[in-house]
């Protein structure tokens, strides 16, 4: 078994085996500035003693909520060496609710923000009865009660370890490997979230084990797109690349969430980084500006860019089997494509980009497909908060497109029935999993508890099966939980399908497929209205008229029967879970309207509610009809 270190002894490892590398880097006032590994440790005592001078114990809980920074790491690197345990808050809380019962059932003493997020605080402060102290990052002039600067802390910190350096250490030192390091609660699609307790092992432990799927070298840059609340940016982002002498950057922060993505593509061209943490939803973003730009230099560019990435995508195919003997005389003329095509679009993000990491466990096999053959591969893995959460991934030189990736080592993984047997290779059952990594339980909930951890074996709830041929692989299929039931009370996950559709289709934007013990299924469709407008010109008929709204309706019903039999996607799906009608959508799913959680992700059981009047529909007689009145209106917005 390895040395079971702390976060502590983690950091004062590295911080000191790279002392004078960067390791974090933040735009201030339009400049990006470089801090050291030397630096990070430095300011993480600062704070971590300033805490402690604060009257801070060990084991107390302080909550953190701000948008990526510098701030966000070495504030929770304090918290750790003060011996206490961070709750990460995604900036997505709404504070009249999701934040307000975070707050209270950790037991939260002090609370860290920006001063972005600060008022949503100020105003449940009244309902914070354990909460001693606010801790504004930004060096603001109105201070209420309880508020105190972060400046302020540091500079408490600096007078406390030129007195009590010893009282510091020893405090730091008293930690363990299985103290709480995080109470990390999972993403609100409940009324009553769950606190995941991590602890300093379960984080080192998987950094360890991420280190036998994937490899950064020394000085590489990362730029983190997804929230650092969440442990997949811990792990994945500043754990791992400390371990590596890597550096990680945040995307600066807009005055809104809108403004806060418009940086992303200038972050990328600045920066000009190695690797970036991303979801599918992000890679889908890309993907669309890519096209668009490529679309814009005319129709002979556009046509050529699609002939060299249908030639690549065939020669590539599924990364572990690209090339061979019949495949030899695409080589030259790739590399050709390369330095005339690819090139160039590789430098719209960055032009150092070796590979993505998504956290996405169903991220669609075209994607992949897709920017491999552009030079960038997108890597899936797939984890969970409970296993802190990595459990496997792609990676460079190992890579099956299709699969989730490597099953990190030491893990044990199994598949198992609904019986919690476990089933053959080949068999789909639930993923269930042991090793270090695994969650020490959620917080206050020992029934959630014993039922997710049985025998020490957690039991993720997901769907998935290990191949006989690849038996270091992992394919995740779904969710257990977001099965169909069709009224003869046959189960089906619908995610393999509606990831396909959705990446494969540039009129589709978002879909969730529905069967709840009914007659037929039905496809809840968002179109992409602006790709479905620009296709009814191309045929020339105006998409305001009628026969125009037909044709857009008739579009999307195309794109759906492509997986039927003689589609080009025939075979994918079972024939008899493919949609019956069709519920066209006037709205997007999104954060705004609580139909995407904070790691952009759709919550089916919000939508399905949201939209129960368009589903009663779809199974109405006029509702099954494609050119119903209800599909027309939408095609108008």
């Amino acid at each position: 078994m390895s040395e079971r270190i702390t976060i502590i002894d983690f950091v004062e490892r590295y911080t000191r085996q790279f002392s004078e590398h960067v390791f974090l880097r933040e735009k201030v006032n339009g400049v990006w500035e470089n801090t050291t590994f030397e630096q990070t440790r430095e300011q993480a005592h600062q704070i971590g003693a300033g805490l402690m001078s604060l009257g801070l114990r060990k084991g107390d809980k302080v909550a953190l909520i701000s948008e990526g920074r510098n701030l966000w790491v070495t504030g929770e690197l304090g918290i750790l060496y003060a011996g206490a345990v961070n709750v990460p808050l995604s900036i997505k809380l709404e504070e009249s609710n999701d934040l307000l019962f975070r707050l209270n059932h950790s037991d939260a003493r002090f609370v860290l923000t920006s001063a972005q997020q600060l008022p949503k605080i100020r105003k449940i402060t009244d309902s914070l009865p354990n909460v001693e102290k606010i801790i504004v990052f930004d060096d603001i002039d109105d201070l209420q009660e309880k508020e105190i600067l972060m400046s302020s802390v540091i500079a408490a910190g600096v007078q406390f370890l030129q007195t009590h350096a010893a009282e510091f250490e020893a405090r730091y030192r008293s930690v363990g490997p299985d103290d709480y390091a995080n109470i990390s609660y999972t993403s609100g699609t409940t009324a009553d979230p769950k606190g995941i307790l991590l602890t300093h092992r379960n984080y080192t432990a998987n950094v360890e084990q991420a280190h036998s799927v994937i490899g950064i070298d020394v000085d590489d840059v990362m730029l983190i797109i997804l929230p650092l609340d969440h442990c997949f940016a811990h792990v994945a982002g500043f754990y791992t690349m400390m371990s590596y002498g890597g550096s990680i950057a945040t995307v600066p922060t807009g005055k809104t969430a809108l403004a806060t993505l418009r940086n992303i593509p200038i972050a990328i061209k600045e920066l000009r980084p190695h690797v970036m943490l991303s979801v599918p939803a992000l890679a889908r973003n890309f993907k669309n500006n890519i096209e668009n730009g490529v679309k814009k230099k005319g129709k002979v560019v556009e046509a050529l860019y699609n002939f060299a990435l249908n030639l690549s995508i065939g020669y590539y195919k599924e990364y572990w089997n690209a090339g061979g003997p019949s495949q030899a005389w695409k080589k030259p003329l790739i590399n050709l494509f390369d330095r005339l095509i690819f090139r160039s679009v590789r430098e719209g993000l960055g032009g150092r980009m070796k590979f993505f990491v998504g956290g996405g466990a169903l991220l669609d096999i075209q994607m992949q497909r897709y920017y491999n053959a552009i030079g960038i591969p997108m890597f899936q893995g797939y984890g969970l908060s409970e296993a802190t959460p990595i459990i496997c991934s792609n990676a460079p030189g190992h890579a099956i497109f299709g699969s989730s990736g490597r099953i990190v080592k030491p893990l044990d993984c199994k598949i198992c029935d609904s019986d919690g047997q476990e089933v053959p290779y080949g068999t789909k059952g639930e993923i269930v999993i042991r090793g270090e990594n695994v969650m020490a339980g959620y917080w206050k909930n020992p029934k959630a508890t014993a039922d997710t951890i049985v025998d020490g074996w957690l039991h993720t709830g997901d769907m998935g099966y290990i191949t006989a041929e690849h038996p270091d692989f992992l394919y995740v299929t779904g969710r257990f939980k977001s099965l169909l039931i069709a009224s003869d009370g046959e189960k089906y996950s619908p995610e393999g399908f509606e990831d396909s559709l959705t990446d494969g289709s540039k009129y589709i934007d978002q879909v969730i497929l529905h069967n709840n013990q009914d007659p037929y299924t039905i496809l809840l469709v968002v179109p992409n209205m602006d790709n479905l407008r620009e296709y009814a010109t191309r045929k020339g008929v105006d998409p305001k008229t009628q026969q125009g709204q037909e044709l857009m309706l008739r579009k999307l019903q195309a794109e759906v029967d492509e997986y039927r039999k003689g589609g080009k996607h025939e075979g994918m799906f079972p024939e008899r879970w493919l949609p019956t009608a069709l519920a066209v959508l006037g709205e997007h799913f999104t954060e705004q309207n609580h139909l995407v959680n904070s790691t952009m992700k759709i919550v089916r059981g919000k939508v399905e509610e949201y939209f129960s009047d368009n589903i009663e529909y779809a199974y109405t007689d006029e509702g099954r009809q494609l050119l119903n009145p209800r599909n027309m209106e939408a095609m108008k917005s």
